[in-house]
C-alpha cells in the first residue's frame, strides 16, 4: 500500500469516526482486496465444506461495520475490528450450522502453528469462541490480544499499537492466553 493511499485511508477513517457514514463507502474500494485476504485467512481455518465465501464474509462484515458507531484510530485498528466482525459472523454461522445438524459438522480451526503451543490440536470454533468469551470475563486485555493476533492476523507490534501497550506486554499476555485457552478447550484441570 502506498503512502498516499495509507494517508487517504487514515483521512477517511477520521471522517467515518466523526459520524460520516458515507465515508465508509469511499473506504471500501481502497481496502476491499485486503478485506478479501482477511476473509480468506479466516475461511482457511474453517472446515473444508464451508459454504460461506470470502466475498460474502466481506459483505456481511461491511454491513455490520456500517451499523456500528465506531471511533477507529488507524488502519490497523480498522482491520482488527473487521477481523473481529468476521470472527463473530463465522461463529454465528457455526452455531446455526451446529444447531441445524444437532452437533454434526463441527467447525475446526487450528491455532496458528508458528506461534501456537506445541502439539496444539484443531479445536471447535464454537468452543474457542466460548473459551474466548470466558477469558474476556477474566482478562479483557488477553482476550483482545487473542482476537487481534489469532483472528486479526496482526503482529506483536501492530497489536501493541492498537491496544496502546508495550510489545513485551502483548508477548506475555499472548503466551498466557494461549495456555489458558488450550487448557480451557481441552478440558484439562487447572
Amino acid at each position: 500500500m502506498t503512502q498516499v493511499s495509507s494517508k487517504r485511508i487514515t483521512e477517511i477513517l477520521a471522517t467515518f469516526g466523526a459520524g460520516d457514514e458515507e465515508a465508509l463507502k469511499s473506504l471500501i474500494p481502497l481496502v476491499y482486496d485486503e478485506l478479501r485476504r482477511l476473509a480468506h485467512y479466516h475461511l482457511n481455518r474453517e472446515r473444508r465444506d464451508h459454504t460461506l465465501q470470502s466475498t460474502a464474509l466481506v459483505n456481511e462484515a461491511y454491513l455490520r461495520l456500517a451499523g456500528q458507531d465506531l471511533r477507529i484510530q488507524n488502519r490497523a485498528h480498522f482491520f482488527a475490528i473487521a477481523s473481529q466482525l468476521m470472527r463473530q459472523i463465522l461463529v454465528d454461522y457455526a452455531r446455526r450450522h451446529r444447531a441445524g445438524k444437532r452437533g454434526a459438522g463441527v467447525c475446526l480451526v487450528t491455532l496458528d502453528q508458528p506461534i501456537a503451543l506445541p502439539q496444539t490440536r484443531s479445536v471447535d470454533v464454537v468452543a474457542l469462541d466460548d473459551a474466548l468469551n470466558n477469558l474476556a470475563r477474566l482478562d479483557p486485555q488477553q482476550s483482545r490480544i487473542v482476537e487481534l493476533r489469532f483472528f486479526g492476523g496482526l503482529s506483536i507490534d501492530e497489536t501493541s499499537a492498537v491496544l496502546g501497550v508495550s510489545p513485551a506486554t502483548v508477548k506475555r499476555d499472548w503466551a498466557t492466553a494461549r495456555v489458558w485457552l488450550h487448557r480451557e478447550i481441552s478440558g484439562l484441570p487447572a
